[in-house]
């Protein structure tokens, strides 16, 4: 069984991000496996699972930015931002027109501050706020900044509005959809979601959870499982001698010596430095590593086994 990669899960609703993880770690017969980019419950889509040495590369994965379908419900708010909460605000019958509805989503574009919901995942003091606010503590959450590349209309058929969302990593769907109804004044929150992709991940490269168990149940996971080679597929590769293959297990620099070809010309890695992936003559990805401010070293720093 290969217990090293990447699987792009398609959830189903009902269950949490974690209740994945628990499925796949009994197929897999490994604990060593962790999710990047949680979903709520009642969200569906693209879930990035991660097994052995695969979960070291969730620090890059999880840059990423992510893109949504779904359908906000306007006329009322609720206290978890979702279908799920209760109502927070009386519904109100006035509800936009389509030509003051897509510029109030329009507003949302580009970077803002963005607070989560108090029914979230998110942590404070260690503990996730979804407990303090079921058990009804008081506590203030300080608004991130998050960039949200498009808030678009795919439908408006009042009170629901299909739309279509790509954002940074930590935006919440959610708080957007709250945040437009305070906005617009009626009220509103998320009626469905569906994630479609995580930067390179989409739908179209995802099993169903429930394809993976009958797929494992057939000793045919292996199948859905990305290698470590074709992860970060964004991030330039470079070929090393087998001279240089010590070096790296040793965390040693790497010069153009040590190179099956010259370093090239790598884009910086958003919000980072440089990255580059490291790879043998046979096609094995041994290391990530990080070129020198000069360019003509490269430091590994993530060793594979």
């Amino acid at each position: 069984m290969v217990s090293d990669g990447l699987i792009v899960i398609d959830k189903p609703a009902g269950l949490t991000s974690h209740d994945v993880v628990q499925r796949v770690r009994k197929l897999l017969g490994t604990r060593r496996v962790g999710h990047g980019g949680t979903l709520d419950p009642d969200a569906t889509g693209v879930l990035l699972v991660a097994a052995g040495q695969a979960t070291r590369f969730f620090p890059y994965l999880s840059k990423e930015n992510k893109v949504y379908e779904g359908r906000i419900r306007l006329g009322f708010a609720t206290d978890t931002y979702d279908a799920s909460g209760r109502p927070a605000s009386e519904e109100c019958r006035d509800l936009p027109a389509l030509e003051d509805l897509a510029p109030a989503m329009k507003a949302f574009e580009g970077e803002i501050l963005q607070t989560p919901p108090r029914y979230s995942a998110k942590k404070l003091g260690g503990r996730p706020v979804y407990k303090l606010a079921r058990a009804d503590k008081e506590f203030t959450l300080e608004p991130s900044a998050v960039t949200v590349v498009r808030f678009a209309i795919r439908a408006y058929r009042p009170p629901f509005v299909d739309f279509e969302a790509e954002c940074s990593a930590g935006t919440y769907i959610r708080s957007l959809a709250h945040d437009l109804g305070r906005r617009l004044g009626c009220g509103a929150h998320l009626d469905t979601l569906r994630r479609t992709s995580i930067g390179p991940y989409a739908l179209f490269d995802a099993v169903p959870l429930a394809g993976f168990e009958e797929a494992a149940a057939r000793g045919e996971a292996a199948k859905h499982i990305l290698p470590l080679e074709r992860l970060l597929p964004w991030v330039p590769a470079v070929t090393v001698l087998p001279l240089a293959e010590i070096r790296i297990r040793h965390g040693s620099s790497l010069e153009p010596a040590h190179l099956a070809a010259p370093l090239p010309d790598s884009p910086p890695f958003p919000g980072e430095t440089r990255l580059v992936r490291l790879f043998s003559g046979s096609g094995k990805l041994l290391a990530l590593a990080r070129p020198s401010a000069d360019g003509s070293k490269l430091h590994p720093f993530l060793v594979l086994p």
